[in-house]
């Protein structure tokens, strides 16, 4: 028989047969280090059992972290680790810790105090607490100028009155803003807000402007002719038309009355037969007296009621009742309301109008019509607000 057909099994015969000895060792090895890693198993396991309450190795002086918005889990156990929180031998416990817990993706952005001696429970607390408010709700109504303004803001957080002030007159900033005049009266947009907790006056300053520019572009788009139509006939430019705006938001709350309220002040522009073209209406003289830094000799003697001597008074420039045409600047913030009456206003031959007291007006063609209307309604017992040429009339 050849070696090429021996039976198969009669090759191994040339293997030397391994030892019982080395079989016994081999078992006993394979033994051994099992008991040694279930008892290291053990041990694990109790560790991880008593490590939720377990105090940190530190002392109790406290450790503040910012963390991050959008910080994911391991960037904020780094953070951890790094400030001695978590010492750094125990940062796998900790994690699997907090994985054990679904709480990986509940860690709260913000400020965090922490102590060297917290328990990775304490510590998870901390991580997970729910933060104050990082923004703040701020409402400006329509028709509040700028010192209402500044007040509304201050209590909102973003400092002390006159410091806001003195931001929405920075000649910086009204020139970064385009805002052609001394203050940002006329472009704060009235609406409500959330602004950060940690955002600067001028930040909140820019988001107001920008709110008033993206809405009067959406009505100059839509009335187009109509920005046109008063380019042409009036000379008028955004400003101009902000500025009218400013003038209606502040003579009526009655929202149906604004686009009437424009038509009186434009027809007393445009009629030819109207001489003089003076507005004659009263938040001019108020404004001037109360909002400038530097005010007329009577202005300085304003307080609170119209009287003669500011009626006359030709040194106050948004005196109305002694300068014709628009005031220099804006009075106050108007709306979208108060802007689309401008751009829209309702067409009628009315030239005067008088309040009835219930914040409502009465509109009169005629001056003679006009009188009798103040006489019914301001000098029978009734305090009107002398709306155009109202209050002139009490002049003689």
């Amino acid at each position: 028989m050849s070696a090429s057909t021996r039976p198969a099994a009669r090759r191994w015969r040339w293997w030397p047969r391994r030892s019982r000895w080395a079989q016994y060792i081999a078992l006993f090895v394979v033994a051994a280090t099992l008991v040694g890693v279930g008892l290291f198993g053990v041990r694990a396991y109790d560790q991880l059992m008593n490590y939720p309450t377990r105090a940190g190795r530190g002392d109790a002086t406290p450790i503040a972290i910012e963390v991050p918005r959008g910080a994911s889990f391991p960037q904020v156990l780094t953070q951890l680790t790094q400030a001695g929180v978590v010492p750094e031998d125990e940062a796998l416990y900790f994690k699997l810790f907090v994985l054990h817990r679904g709480s990986a993706s509940k860690v709260t952005a913000g400020a965090h105090t922490f102590r060297g001696d917290m328990t990775p429970e304490e510590i998870l607390a901390e991580l997970v607490r729910a933060q104050k408010a990082e923004e703040v709700r701020v409402t400006l109504p329509e028709g509040r100028n700028i010192l209402e303004a500044a007040e509304i803001l201050s209590a909102a957080g973003f400092g002390a009155p006159a410091d806001i002030l003195a931001v929405m007159r920075d000649p910086g900033l009204l020139k970064e803003l385009g805002i052609d005049g001394p203050s940002v009266e006329g472009y704060l947009f009235p609406d409500t807000y959330k602004f950060p907790t940690k955002a600067t006056v001028e930040q909140v300053l820019r988001r107001m402007v920008d709110q008033h520019r993206k809405v009067y572009a959406g009505l100059a788009r839509s009335h187009r002719e109509a920005t046109l139509d008063l380019q042409r006939a009036l000379g008028w430019g955004d400003r101009e038309i902000v500025i009218m705006a400013s003038l209606v938001e502040k003579e009526t709350a009655a929202k149906h009355e604004r686009p009437l309220i424009a038509g009186v002040f434009l027809n007393r522009l445009r009629f030819q037969s109207f001489q003089p073209k003076r507005l004659e209406t009263d938040p001019t003289i108020i404004y001037g007296c109360t909002a400038l830094v530097e005010k007329s000799a009577a202005c300085q003697q304003f307080e609170g009621r119209i009287r003669r001597i500011h009626l006359r008074d030709p040194d106050n420039l948004y005196n109305t009742y002694t300068h014709e045409g628009l005031p220099p600047g804006p009075i106050t913030n108007p709306g979208k309301a108060a802007l689309e009456a401008v751009l829209a206003p309702k067409k009628s031959r009315f030239l005067y109008f008088v309040s009835r007291n219930d914040r409502t007006h009465q509109f009169s063609k005629t001056i003679a019509e006009h009188e009798a209307a103040v006489e019914k309604y301001m000098r029978q017992g009734a305090v009107g607000d002398g709306s155009a040429a109202g209050a002139a009339q009490d002049d003689g």
